[in-house]
């Protein structure tokens, strides 16, 4: 602060001037939703697999159903085990909303190949295409 004299020849302090910080907070909302809304969420299946290695791959999409099948034959989506008998009550909800997305089956290399086989007869079963289901692989 300094001292300013006045035509009356006293003194005066002057304030203290201070940055207005609204239109920064105002800015950093609107950058927090701008990365909210642009996030793309994708379900982990829950369990760790140890998967089969790839003789040839292909890119997936971010959006996708991700199935886990484990070394003891179990199927779980979101953490929870679902089983084969669960795996229609998750797929038809989420096709409601995009029927072009792709279910990804993790299955462990020491799975049981006929469970798998089911796990993607139940997929396409509940209206997936056969285009759409994919085995992923180390």
């Amino acid at each position: 602060m300094s001292l300013i004299r006045r035509s009356s020849g006293s003194f005066f302090q002057d304030e203290e001037v201070k940055p207005d910080l609204s239109p920064m907070i105002d800015c950093v909302f609107i950058l927090l939703i701008f990365f909210i809304v642009t996030t793309v969420f994708q379900k982990a299946p829950g369990v760790e697999v140890n998967r089969p290695e790839a003789t040839r791959g292909s890119t997936l999409e971010k959006n996708s159903i991700l199935l886990a099948v484990t070394a003891e034959s179990k199927v779980f989506y979101g953490g929870e085990e679902i089983g084969l008998g669960g795996i229609q009550n998750v797929i038809r909800p989420l096709l409601l909303e995009d029927e072009e997305l792709p279910v990804i089956i993790q299955a462990d290399a020491n799975a049981f190949r006929g469970v798998v086989s089911d796990v993607e007869k139940q997929c396409l079963e509940a209206g997936i295409k056969r285009d759409r289901v994919n085995e992923a692989t180390r």
